[in-house]
């Protein structure tokens, strides 16, 4: 009957910021699987600050700290960045900010593009990418410093703070989901129970940052060929970690063409679009999927894009300009798909 009950919670239990579960497989050539985020932000300093502002009710401040310390240090380890916790002063002098709420917080009533927390098991937390800088936790959940376990005796889920904190700290950082199963950063990473950085999550990361390398010298030797022509010195000077020689670089992913019947929206700056897709009088729920100019859109990020079942919603910006396409799937076949190709309206010029 235990085991049982184990089963059912486990299949029950969702991971980190993820709102939908993505099965990756490889057919041919490796496509690249990280992702930078679609803004391209990313934080201008290498030296960056970080404050918790509000702690957990179930693990105390010196655990909380040191587990949040360990998940930064993952990130550091494999880029130049370098991370100091900011104990006293207001929270404006941090970059990132870290906190435990419940259902409703900060702004999340009256931003349509954040989510509010929905109590135990569920989403365990989500982060703004930069230049916002901020971390959530569901502080309804029970977090722990060690492995994510079941407990027998509350009958209830522990979660691993140091996995979903580095989970989270990659967004927070610039970087959207990955597509390989293996990486920190792959919506489903509680579910495999991913707490290191998998190689994966290091091309991103040093994709933003730069590499490990201190003098510098690893990339500017790459793109001058040196990965052809001195390959023995290449692989002797720059560990593979930190050395864009070993990067599929040119190998991407094939777009995923839009149908014919595009119909275009424009919109003004920073409004929020919705989309659904499909109509209403569907007998059982389809199985959708989402795409941007092509490529499809793997999950939700708060303050951005806020994917739910068949619908979807962005927020109007130079960024999110493009082709959105949804595509319902029955028993494996494309049976119907939308297209709508949003463009920023022309501001008025003020008078002034």
């Amino acid at each position: 009957m235990k085991l049982l009950l184990l089963l059912l919670v486990m299949m029950m239990k969702i991971s980190g910021s993820s709102m939908m579960k993505e099965t990756i497989s490889d057919r041919g050539t490796r496509t690249r699987r990280y992702a930078i985020n679609p803004l391209g932000h990313k934080w201008t300093h290498h030296n960056i600050t970080y404050r918790i502002i509000k702690f957990p009710n179930t693990l105390n401040k010196e655990d909380t700290r040191k587990a949040i310390s360990i998940a930064f240090t993952k990130w550091s380890d494999v880029s130049p960045l370098t991370f100091t916790e900011v104990i006293n002063g207001s929270a404006t002098t941090a970059d990132i900010t870290i906190g435990f709420y419940t259902f409703n917080h900060t702004d999340c009533w009256w931003s349509p593009l954040h989510p509010c927390f929905d109590g135990l098991n569920g989403e365990l937390a989500h982060a703004f990418l930069p230049p916002r800088g901020e971390i959530h936790f569901d502080n309804h959940e029970f977090w722990i410093l060690g492995k994510s376990r079941f407990s027998w005796k509350q009958g209830v889920w522990l979660n691993d703070l140091v996995q979903v904190a580095a989970h989270e700290i990659g967004h927070a950082l610039g970087l959207w989901h990955s597509r390989d199963p293996n990486a920190l950063m792959h919506p489903n990473a509680t579910y495999t129970g991913q707490r290191n950085i998998a190689q994966d999550d290091v091309w991103g990361i040093q994709r933003l940052y730069g590499c490990q390398d201190k003098k510098r010298v690893c990339d500017p030797w790459a793109r001058l060929g040196f990965c052809e022509r001195r390959k023995t010195f290449m692989r002797k000077n720059c560990p593979q970690r930190c050395d864009l020689c070993y990067e599929p670089l040119d190998v991407v992913a094939t777009p995923t063409s839009p149908p014919a019947n595009v119909k275009t929206k424009m919109v003004p700056r920073g409004k929020v679009v919705g989309f659904r897709c499909g109509t209403k009088s569907l007998r059982s729920p389809p199985k959708v999927s989402w795409y941007k100019d092509g490529e499809q859109i793997l999950t939700s990020i708060p303050g951005y894009i806020v994917m739910k079942d068949r619908d979807l919603r962005i927020v109007a910006n130079e960024f999110n300009e493009g082709i959105y396409t949804c595509r319902i799937h029955r028993r494996g076949d494309i049976v119907s798909a939308n297209s709508w190709a949003i463009r920023l309206k022309p501001e008025q010029p003020s008078n002034s």
